[in-house]
């Protein structure tokens, strides 16, 4: 399979969103329990400048597959500048075709260029997917947060893994 990685393009939010609300409706990949529409994420949008905060999609003949961003982690607080958070997202059909790990690849790059120092990842405890493509990038386990979420009436726990780059 041969996909394209680029920066996003506000035309890429419905498929963006898309993707996003198939992760919400597992209830075990993201804490947002709603189902997003495209409205509910254009500011987000907005917020990722590309030189700043990227969001990069993958993709096959147009179609987003796809995305990855960098967004700030303590928004707004000077001591952490140089710390980011990645959040990534693969549709449905295109799960365990690697890529995950084309995504974390690029943005593991843009990151550097950008001279962010520290990755962060939260998620959920039972996300295994994202564990395995975390850890194969050497993320590791920095915080263990149990049982501060509950979806659906289930109990979750929280990890936070990071990557000094």
């Amino acid at each position: 399979m041969d996909c394209k990685l680029r920066i996003a393009k506000f035309d890429d939010l419905e498929q963006i969103v898309e993707i996003y609300n198939q992760a919400i409706l597992t209830r075990c990949q993201t804490g947002d329990t709603k189902v997003l529409k495209v409205e509910d994420r254009i500011k987000w949008f907005h917020e990722h400048e590309p030189n700043k905060y990227p969001i990069i999609v993958a993709e096959i003949d147009d179609t987003v597959i796809g995305w990855i961003s960098l967004s700030s982690y303590g928004k707004g607080r000077e001591g952490l500048k140089y710390t980011v958070e990645v959040s990534y997202f693969v549709h449905d059909n295109y799960k365990r075709m690697r890529v995950g790990t084309r995504m974390m690849n690029f943005i593991i790059k843009e990151a550097k260029k950008l001279n962010y120092k520290t990755l962060i990842a939260i998620l959920i405890h039972e996300n295994i997917g994202s564990i395995k493509l975390l850890e194969k990038y050497h993320f590791e386990k920095c915080a263990f947060l149990p049982d501060v979420m509950e979806i659906d009436g289930k109990i979750f726990s929280q990890l936070y893994y990071c990557l000094k780059i």
